[in-house]
């Protein structure tokens, strides 16, 4: 959702640090906050509450604390501000809510006095009823055939039990009506999906646009200059709080429920250095928490936010040592109960109106991290196409007998009909089919993976979106890729939709079998297409009056790095193919000159840092060596005990390729095994040329599929070129996986047919040729290639007949130049088949050394050893 100029934004606040750090990220991107809002625990029964009749936030009714306590105190009546203790004990017990923070929430009112802004607060109902980690929207009917998990949900709904992350919407709703300029609301999650997703549902549901400043934090840019960093640097997480410590925020630690840590941190700053260090060596001495631990994300400990930046906080909360309880609830779980409380203002006769009234000063992560601004400064180097066509000749796979083709995930390809005379008729058309064919297999909406959707105009996007978005209930929809391609689209059809239902199948499984049905299987994984927002503000970046208003190398470096955080969260270890989409260009060698650099880019990409890990493959003594990072406590992972093997996998993984393919390096340069033998490896990528692509972006990337969970040395890649009708050329790229077994093999085929021997780039061409024959001619050579690698045996090619030994008869996804190929779609795209291929017509496609290409198909391939040796 864009941010078109400042936002008022409501902040939803816990007490703790990263709530109130995400509010000073707001002021610091230029946002205005209007309200604090906070969730409660319900009253106790044996505790008296009193505030100023006026300013009462009670369950049922909220209402600002306009007249906001200036104290706590467990023994003063009303009069003098807040009372919350009548009984010993009364009070003694936190809510543990995976959602909301709620130790400390005695004092949250004294924020309101602190900040100076109002604040909403309403007591949490209901429990967890919806456990799962993305929170499905209970207001949407069901449609289709629900998941199992689905169905649990809706029966405790359906009993009157409530999820207690619909406490927020009452919440929300009184806030807005007291400020109905509201637009945004902000969050503090940083690494729990969980806490992410629910906000974002009730957020949406409200029409605001959800704020998460903090979201997966510890892996952005560090203060260094990109350029400082190394290519091999780990993040460090609690850089987050020596960040904090830098904008002036105090956090006290009020609750702890981690091995080592003990009474000893109840009410230290964390964000202090001191405290920093001390944590670590508890969490690395009792072998850390996971991820994030040292930020408490995974409830190591919780804060309580004192003081901050004039910009925020016009006075600091103060809690003397005699006003706290220690409360201890057992497997090492304590917390403080504070009993008094006052906001002692801040004078402002030493405060200036800057300081007061201006951003407070925080770290703006750069736009760019190391890799990727690196390749952005080399893409401002003189132009230079890619390296030559390298060819890795097919090595035939050790012969096997018994082998058989096996399914690969069928797709529903679908095309607008022009009895439909309007776009929204048509893709309400589109929708119903799908609807119908869900139905028909039994399928809720959620088992669709993946979704490609040509438009003839972009204009109709939203109407489109908004059809199509009515499909799923279910959180985390399909990746999808959106993209015009005007009059490319066959007459009278103004929608095309691509859809792969079934989850990706992993080795061993089929398109139905959940994933999770082997933990330990490869997986095949879609991302959605990658466009270049800037992520603080969600808009293109604005031209650069430096290089003549021209933001391409920018707009090509900022959507990969998108497709590389996606894919590295997703544990992605090597890619299949990509396409860089570019939208009409005039001139066709500037669109020549984009497809470079983004083949460049996208080269970098998979090779930068290899230069520098061999070079420092010696005697280096600025690190740990493997020794000490498996063994020695002082280096060892907080998440894994020091096992790098349960380390993130890397984008690319290179250990993922057959040890055989790396070359030795010869003179110990570090070049040959590091860069120059893996460049001919680098997955296949081209350009296409389009009519538009969304909010006018100047490139989208779309990394076809992702392979994770892919064992050590298991991936052979192989590049081929024969000759095609009319001296063409037909480049045939293969990335092979074998399961760990060996009984299982799985093929991916990008095949890039050249237009005519003789045709220049910038010459359309004379003649065209239908998209059947192109398909036909496509997959003869794919078929021919298949047979030389799969090296099936006499008896299996003999079973086999004259039939096609892919198991995928004719593409998955094809991408055609309609100058020069047919936009008839007649035969390719059938609405009755499962086994139909997509089609992506373009104006122009060009592969990674500039020269134009007529068609590039895709294809999958699985096969399946029966006889046991």
């Amino acid at each position: 959702m864009a941010v078109d100029g400042p936002l008022n934004v409501i902040a939803l606040v816990s007490g703790g640090k990263d709530s109130f750090f995400s509010i000073l990220h707001c002021l610091a991107n230029g946002h205005r906050v209007v309200a604090l809002a906070n969730l409660h625990p319900p009253d106790h029964p044996h505790v008296r509450t009193t505030t100023p009749a006026a300013s009462h936030p009670g369950a049922t009714e909220q209402r600002p604390l306009s007249d906001a306590p200036a104290r706590l105190d467990s023994s003063t009546d009303a009069g003098h501000g807040f009372s919350r203790h009548d009984s010993e004990g009364a009070d003694e017990a936190d809510l543990n809510s995976f959602m909301y923070q709620t130790v400390g929430h005695q004092v949250v009112p004294l924020y309101a006095t602190a900040t100076g802004l109002p604040l909403f607060r309403r007591a949490i109902t209901g429990t967890t009823v919806d456990h799962g980690i993305s929170y499905r929207d209970p207001v949407l009917p069901t449609t289709t055939f629900p998941d199992p998990g689905a169905v649990v949900v809706d029966e405790k709904r359906h009993l009157g039990e409530q999820d207690e992350t619909e406490s927020l919407i009452p919440l929300l709703r009184s806030a807005i009506a007291a400020h109905p300029e509201a637009n945004a609301v902000c969050t503090g999650a940083i690494l729990s999906t969980y806490q992410r997703t629910r906000v974002e549902s009730v957020a949406l549901r409200l029409g605001l646009i959800p704020l998460g400043y903090l979201w997966q934090y510890p892996i952005l840019p560090p203060p260094l200059a990109p350029a400082e960093e190394s290519p091999h640097s780990q993040p460090d997480e609690a850089q987050l709080l020596r960040e904090m410590e830098s904008a002036g925020l105090e956090a006290r630690i009020v609750k702890v429920a981690s091995a080592g840590l003990d009474e000893d941190f109840l009410w230290e700053n964390v964000a202090s250095e001191r405290s920093i260090q001390r944590v670590k060596r508890v969490l690395r001495k009792f072998g850390g928490g996971g991820r994030g631990s040292e930020l408490g994300e995974g409830g190591e400990f919780e804060t309580l936010v004192v003081n901050g930046p004039p910009a925020l906080f016009k006075g600091r909360i103060v809690v003397q040592d005699d006003d706290t309880k220690i409360v201890r609830e057992g497997g090492g779980s304590l917390w403080l109960s504070i009993r008094k409380a006052h906001v002692e203002m801040k004078p402002q006769g030493q405060l200036s109106d800057e300081q007061v009234e201006g951003k407070p000063i925080v770290r703006i992560p750069a736009l760019l991290d190391a890799r990727f601004d690196a390749i952005q400064q080399a893409l401002h180097d003189k132009e230079q196409t890619s390296d030559e066509f390298q060819e890795v000749p097919l090595a035939p796979l050790p012969q096997t007998t018994g082998v058989v083709a096996s399914n690969v995930p069928e797709q529903w390809c679908l095309l607008g009909s022009s009895h439909e005379t309007s776009t929204e008729g048509q893709t309400s058309r589109l929708v119903d089919v799908i609807r119908q064919r869900l139905d028909d297999q039994s399928l809720s909406a959620s088992a669709i993976t993946n979704t490609i959707i040509v438009l003839r105009h972009m204009s109709d996007f939203p109407t489109t979106n908004k059809l199509y978005g009515a499909l799923f209930r279910e959180p985390n929809p399909p990746a999808r890729v959106t993209i015009a391609s005007g009059d490319c689209l066959p007459q009278g059809s103004d929608i095309a939709m691509y859809l792969t239902p079934g989850h990706s199948f992993p080795f061993g499984g089929s398109p139905s079998k959940p994933p999770h049905a082997d933990p330990g299987a490869m997986k095949v994984t879609t991302i959605a297409g990658q466009i270049p927002l800037i992520p603080a503000s969600m808009v293109l970046p604005a031209p650069d009056d430096l290089l003549g208003g021209d933001t391409t190398d920018l707009q090509i470096t900022l959507a990969l790095q998108h497709l590389w955080r996606i894919g590295t969260e997703m544990q992605v270890q090597w890619w299949t193919s990509a396409v860089a989409y570019f939208p009409r260009t005039p001139s066709l060698a500037d669109l020549k000159r984009k497809a470079t650099l983004a083949a460049r880019a996208w080269d970098s990409a998979h090779l930068w840092g290899l230069a520098t890990d061999s070079s420092e493959e010696g005697d280096d003594d600025t690190g740990p060596d493997l020794w000490d990072r498996k063994f020695n406590p002082e280096y060892m992972s907080l998440a894994g005990g020091g096992d790098d093997d349960a380390a993130s996998p890397s984008l690319p993984d290179w250990d993922v390729l057959a040890s055989a393919y790396l070359a030795a390096d010869t003179d110990n340069d570090g070049e040959e095994s590091h860069v120059l033998s893996r460049r001919r490896y680098i997955p296949y990528m081209f350009a296409a040329e389009v009519s538009e692509l969304p909010r006018a972006a100047g490139i989208e990337w779309q990394a076809h599929l992702g392979l994770a969970k892919v064992g050590s040395g298991s991936v052979r890649t192989f590049a081929t070129i024969t000759s095609a009708r009319g001296g063409r050329r037909l480049e045939l790229h293969h990335v092979v996986v074998r399961s760990a077994a060996g009984r299982e093999i799985y093929v991916h085929t990008t095949a890039a047919l050249s237009l005519d021997k003789g045709t220049a780039d910038d010459v359309p061409p004379t003649s065209s040729v239908s998209l059947g024959e192109e398909i036909d001619v496509i997959s003869a050579g794919v078929d021919a290639a298949l047979k030389t690698l799969i090296n099936f045996s006499k008896d299996d090619l003999a079973a086999l007949g004259s039939g096609s030994v892919a198991s995928a008869t004719c593409p998955y996804l094809a991408y055609t130049d309609v100058s020069y190929v047919s936009s008839s779609f007649s035969g390719i795209i059938d609405a009755t088949s499962s086994n139909a291929s997509a089609v992506i017509p373009c104006f122009s496609l060009w592969n990674a050394r500039g020269a134009r290409l007529s068609t590039v198909a895709l294809f999958q391939s699985q096969y399946r050893k029966t006889v046991v040796e």
